[in-house]
């Protein structure tokens, strides 16, 4: 299962999704309502959402997120069964009681209604590898997000009972890597990849492979 990142849409892991087809793995990319065209629903919405998914899912799960999906998935796995091991792809990965605010340092905010701005420069931000017309194809297609989904706290933390693998994007400019390398030692296993912070857009097939990895060796 693919969880995408904030101001994302699930047809941001097309190629991954792709890749993993070949390589012969089912998907599921489910839609957080946290974003959107008019988005209201927070972090625990989502979760909610990803709990639902889950349960309708008889098979093992290997639940993977990119950027904020990290949070929604460390809450939504502590009540599932079937989830065999989680993937923070570039990701947060909080402790609990942790929100994203929390992790950067941050107060919550006094409102927590309305929009949260889009990240400054997206194109180098979030796609910095991407050849100049995917970036733009891919800046195009963002959406809102919620204050609401930054600010809420996650009940519980997923990854102190599943194993975890925390895969760093060494040139993200999104989510400092030094960032991604402190919440990465709480993981199971780190692994590395060369790329911006959406490598399943700029190495889709690279990523997969990746993934295939990590799901053979567990």
């Amino acid at each position: 299962m693919l969880v995408h990142g904030a101001w994302h849409r699930p047809n941001a892991w097309a190629k991954l999704e792709t890749e993993l087809h070949a390589l012969g793995y089912g998907t599921h990319a489910p839609a957080l309502p946290s974003a959107g065209e008019h988005p209201t629903a927070g972090m625990h919405d989502d979760a909610a959402v990803l709990a639902g998914e889950l349960a309708s899912i008889a098979g093992p799960v290997v639940l993977l997120g990119h950027s904020y999906g990290g949070i929604p998935i460390t809450e939504a796995a502590a009540g599932a069964g079937n989830v065999e091991r989680l993937i923070y792809l570039a990701a947060y990965m909080p402790e609990k009681g942790q929100s994203m605010y929390a992790i950067h340092g941050l107060p919550d905010p006094e409102d927590m209604s309305g929009l949260f701005p889009l990240i400054n420069e997206p194109r180098t931000s979030l796609y910095g590898d991407l050849p100049e017309d995917e970036a733009e194809q891919a800046v195009s297609t963002l959406v809102n997000q919620t204050v609401r989904s930054f600010a809420e706290k996650v009940d519980a933390a997923a990854w102190l009972e599943i194993p975890s693998t925390y895969i760093v994007a060494e040139q993200d400019k999104a989510i400092p890597p030094a960032l991604q390398e402190k919440m990465a030692a709480q993981a199971a296993e780190i692994r590395r990849l060369t790329s911006s912070h959406s490598p399943f857009l700029s190495q889709p097939a690279q990523l997969a492979a990746l993934i295939d990895e990590i799901v053979r060796s567990a």
